[in-house]
């Protein structure tokens, strides 16, 4: 049954209501086990053609956030020789602000014909969106980042990723320093058009 639509919007507070919080505002605490289990239980309410669960999660917290950082240091300097102190240090720090970090984690099946790729991927880019909605509800603050980790073989094999897995997003939460202004959003009506046939 449908929800009713209200004259305050309801439940569309919530998506209206949405902005990212950069991780360098998020400060303790984070969501505690039953709290991220809960906002985790709204996630995994997406769309999945075939009901392939295409997706996992790896908890990124306490010290590990660090020790993950200090890898990807590592793997960066590899990469780029010539990186400059701020860039690794950049790197160094990618997961240490937030004190959750949550890597939503693509999983592929290239044997299963029947569902591409492509709608596992997009399925698992759900669940990041989902996984910040119901965050927010709760109160919580988050960011869906990726950068070159979140695409690094290396990376990926560091975090036990399988060969046909990918990393979907890294979700940063915790609890606002601040509140985020409102930005610009697109206006949906000139983005909008009727096809006709020909």
């Amino acid at each position: 049954m449908p929800i009713p639509n209200t004259a305050d919007g309801g439940a569309l507070r919530f998506l209206d209501q949405r902005r990212s919080t950069p991780a360098r505002q998020l400060d303790a605490p984070g969501p505690d086990d039953p709290t991220l289990l809960r906002i985790l239980a709204s996630a995994v309410r997406v769309p999945d053609h075939g009901k392939r669960v295409p997706f996992r999660f790896l908890r990124i917290a306490g010290d590990a956030r660090q020790a993950l950082g200090e890898r990807v240091a590592t793997i960066g300097q590899r990469h780029r020789p010539d990186a400059g102190p701020a860039a690794v240090d950049k790197d160094r720090q990618r997961f240490a602000h937030a004190p959750l970090v949550l890597a939503v984690v693509a999983v592929l099946d290239p044997d299963d014909t029947a569902i591409p790729d492509i709608e596992r991927l997009m399925t698992a880019g759900c669940v990041c969106f989902a996984v910040l909605q119901a965050a927010q509800a709760l109160g919580y603050g988050g960011t869906w980042l990726t950068g070159w980790p979140a695409f690094d073989p290396e990376v990926m094999a560091e975090l036990g990723l399988g060969e046909d897995e990918r990393i979907a997003g890294f979700i940063h939460l915790g609890t606002p320093r601040l509140d985020v202004p409102e930005r610009e959003r697109p206006d949906p009506a000139t983005l909008l058009r009727d096809w006709t046939p020909a």
